[in-house]
Parts: C-alpha cells; sequence; structure tokens
C-alpha cells in the first residue's frame, strides 16, 4: 500500500508539474528581468510623410456668395503651414490654421485676427473647405454670427500679382509671392 501511496503522489506531481509548465512559461518572474528594448535610429533625420490633399497653395482670388444672395470679396493666401484670408469689403482679415485633408480636400479653421465681430467688427471665426478643379479653387464657408448661421461658397482663381495683407495678429504684414 505504501507503494501504491508513492505511485499516486508522484503521478500527482507530475500531472501539476505538467499542467504549470505552459502557463510559467508565459511569464517572467521578477528574478530574471527582460533585456532593455532596442531603439533603432534612423540615419539623419526622417523625412516627414508627404501631405495628403490637393496642392492649393499660393495666392487665390474671387467672390465668396452667401445664402442670402450677397457677394462678398475674398482673398486667399495658402502657405505650408496654413494661410491667410482678407475680406476687402468687410476690412477683415484672418488666419487659417489646417485640420485635416483626405485626397481631395482640405480643411482649416479661420481665426479672424482683424474687423472680429464681438470687437465691433462684421467678422466671425468659422469652418473652412477647400477644393481644387483644374486651376481653380472651390471653398466653403461655415460659421455662426449672432445665433445666425452663415454660409458662403466660391471658386477662386489664381492671382498672379503680389498678395499682401494687413497685420495679423502678431503685427507682421503678411505677403507672398507665386
Amino acid at each position: 500500500m505504501a507503494n501504491a501511496f508513492r505511485y499516486c503522489a508522484a503521478t500527482l506531481v507530475l500531472l501539476m508539474v505538467t499542467a504549470i509548465q505552459p502557463a510559467a512559461a508565459q511569464f517572467q518572474f521578477p528574478w530574471a528581468p527582460s533585456p532593455p528594448p532596442t531603439i533603432l535610429q534612423p540615419p539623419g533625420i526622417p523625412k516627414p510623410p508627404p501631405k495628403l490633399g490637393p496642392k492649393i497653395d499660393g495666392n487665390w482670388g474671387g467672390q465668396l456668395a452667401q445664402l442670402d444672395g450677397t457677394a462678398v470679396n475674398f482673398e486667399l493666401v495658402v502657405t505650408t503651414n496654413g494661410g491667410y484670408t482678407r475680406y476687402p469689403d468687410l476690412d477683415c482679415t484672418g488666419k487659417l490654421r489646417q485640420t485635416g485633408s483626405s485626397k481631395s480636400y482640405a480643411f482649416f479653421v479661420e481665426i479672424v485676427a482683424k474687423g472680429r465681430a464681438d470687437k465691433g467688427g462684421r467678422c466671425q471665426d468659422g469652418s473652412v473647405t477647400i477644393s481644387r478643379r483644374g486651376d481653380k479653387l472651390t471653398l466653403v464657408w461655415f460659421g455662426n454670427l449672432q445665433d445666425n448661421v452663415i454660409f458662403a461658397y466660391g471658386t477662386l482663381s489664381k492671382k498672379k500679382q503680389r498678395s499682401q495683407f494687413g497685420s495679423g495678429s502678431h503685427g507682421k504684414r503678411y505677403a507672398l509671392n507665386r
């Protein structure tokens, strides 16, 4: 009977080791720390990913039509870092900050720098979506002004001459030749 007991005890220990071993292989014990990960450094500075969206850099101008039938002259300078807007009829200027893009569209937020409605002007911050069609841009502007939804749209043409923008929020004058 002692032999049978030893045989059962040995079988039980063997079964427990067999069951525990696969589970233990999945975890590392504290006394066996893993080596630090190897960080591969690229040779030189990596290139930024290619910019998505339509090629819209340059000076553009045209009219934006509002849903109430009024039209506003509009000038746009788009740079790799965003852009600048000017509404000569309203005496307003703004700065564009790109928020996204797709293959066909570029999306911006416009922050009015001069002529803000909340400071006695006639312009309000808004969102801008731009698409390129051949040598023209299609632009849609959306915003709220004094609890009214404002929607404007238009087609802009490339401008050959130099666009001069007034002082922005940092006191700089913006001008680009394209």
